[in-house]
C-alpha cells in the first residue's frame, strides 16, 4: 500500500517542475506530498539557501522563550558580546544597597590602627573618605556600570578585636532608573583596599575578605535580603 501511494505521488511531483509555480510553490507541494508519504515534513532548510532560515544570527543564539528571563547575563548580548544594558524603558524609583567586607590585619597591624600609631595617619578615617569617593567612582572604574547620581552614600568601619579585622559597611542610594549594588560594593572595595595601603608596612598579610552585597531595595526585583 506504502508503495503503491508513494509511486501515484511521484509523477505528481514531477509535473510541478515543469508547470508555471514558481520554485517555493513547489518546494511547499513536494513537502506536503513527503509528510503525506513519510509522516513529517522534511527540515525547511532543505535547500540550504538563506531563505529557508527567516531567523537571525542573534535570535538563534538565545531561544526566545529564554530572552525575558531574568536568569540571563544582561551584560553579555545575544552574539555573546558585552554589552551596556538600556535602562530607558525602566521606571524611575528610589533604590537603596548595602554591602560590607571585612579586613583581617593580625595582632600587630591591628594594634597600630586601634592605637591610632599607624605611620600613614588615620586609617579609618582616610579609608572612610576613600570608600565615599569611590562609590562615586564607580561607572569609571567598572566599564559597563551606569554612570548614575548618588543622593547618599555611607561607609562604616568598626574594629573588631575577636578577629583582629576592620569590619566594613557601605551603603549607596539613588533615584534612578539602575541599582546601586556595585557603588555600594565599590565602596567597601576602595575602602578596604585603604585600610590595606596604609597598614601594609606592618603587615603583608592583611587579607580583604567577604566583599558582597547585604541588602537592596527598589526596582523591577524588589526587596532583597541576604540569608544569614
Amino acid at each position: 500500500m506504502f508503495l503503491r501511494r508513494a509511486a501515484f505521488l511521484l509523477p505528481r511531483s514531477t509535473r510541478l517542475y515543469s508547470s508555471s509555480h514558481d520554485i517555493n510553490s513547489t518546494i511547499a507541494e513536494l513537502n506536503k506530498e513527503m509528510e503525506f508519504v513519510f509522516g513529517e515534513a522534511p527540515p525547511t532548510s532543505l535547500a540550504g539557501s538563506s531563505e529557508s532560515q527567516p531567523m537571525s544570527q542573534d535570535s538563534e543564539s538565545i531561544p526566545a522563550e529564554n530572552m525575558n528571563n531574568e536568569s540571563i547575563l544582561t551584560h553579555i548580548s545575544t552574539k555573546g558580546e558585552a554589552q551596556m544594558v538600556d535602562v530607558s524603558h525602566k521606571d524611575i524609583s528610589k533604590r537603596v544597597a548595602i554591602a560590607s567586607c571585612k579586613v583581617l590585619l593580625g595582632r600587630k597591624a591591628y594594634d597600630l590602627v586601634s592605637a591610632n600609631q599607624v605611620a600613614k595617619g588615620d586609617v579609618l578615617s582616610v579609608a572612610k573618605i576613600a570608600g565615599i569617593t569611590g562609590a562615586k567612582q564607580t561607572s569609571n572604574l567598572i566599564p559597563l556600570c551606569h554612570n548614575i547620581n548618588l543622593t547618599h552614600v555611607r561607609v562604616d568601619l568598626r574594629l573588631n578585636p575577636q578577629d583582629y579585622c576592620v569590619e566594613i559597611e557601605g551603603e549607596a542610594a539613588s533615584t534612578g532608573k539602575t541599582g546601586v549594588e556595585m557603588e555600594a560594593m565599590t565602596a567597601v572595595s576602595l575602602a578596604g583596599l585603604t585600610v590595606y595601603d596604609m597598614c601594609k608596612a606592618a603587615s603583608k598579610d592583611i587579607q580583604i575578605t567577604n566583599v558582597r552585597l547585604e541588602h537592596k531595595t527598589g526596582g523591577k526585583s524588589g526587596n532583597w535580603s541576604r540569608e544569614k
